[in-house]
């Protein structure tokens, strides 16, 4: 047994060594590309570029406002991960950074930072209520060629 584990554990690692090579290769592309844009450009997004919210994820998110006593920001951002990659994390905060984008609908805020927003320009992020879960996802991504079938995990272009 512990000799089929190490054989296992030997072919692994040079796989995910590369895919954490690859991942970080990516990020750092990104944050050289942003940091490489004019100053003028840090104004608000062309509106292909921005991240759109659907009314079922608007909905949810004055629900879930409701229940509080602050106002919760939807927060997403991208993790390397997944079955196919990258993944999609949600979270609520009450605050924002200062690498935050911020997108607003119907008083309902999305936050993104710079790095993930790299990842989800032009996408759409709803609300789906499904006999086997609840959650926020990104619906629609220009920048992912695929996924996993849940919308949880995405490749890049």
């Amino acid at each position: 047994m512990a000799t089929s584990s190490s054989s296992l554990i030997r072919r692994l690692v040079p796989y995910f060594s590369a895919q954490i090579r690859r991942n970080s290769r990516l990020l750092s592309y990104s944050s050289a590309l942003r940091e490489s844009e004019p100053s003028s450009s840090e104004s608000s997004p062309p509106s292909t570029d921005a991240v759109h919210l659907t009314d079922n994820c608007v909905r949810r998110m004055k629900e879930l406002q409701d229940e509080e006593p602050s106002k919760k920001l939807l927060r997403l951002s991208i993790e390397a991960g997944g079955c196919s990659g990258f993944q999609y994390n949600f979270s609520l905060d009450d605050k924002t950074n200062n690498d935050d984008r911020i997108f607003e609908q119907d008083g309902v805020k999305l936050v993104i930072d710079n790095i993930s927003y790299d990842f989800v320009k032009g996408a759409t992020v709803d609300y789906v209520d499904e006999l086997i879960r609840s959650a926020f996802q990104v619906s629609t991504n220009p920048s992912a060629v695929g996924g996993c079938s849940c919308k949880s995990s995405f490749m890049v272009k």
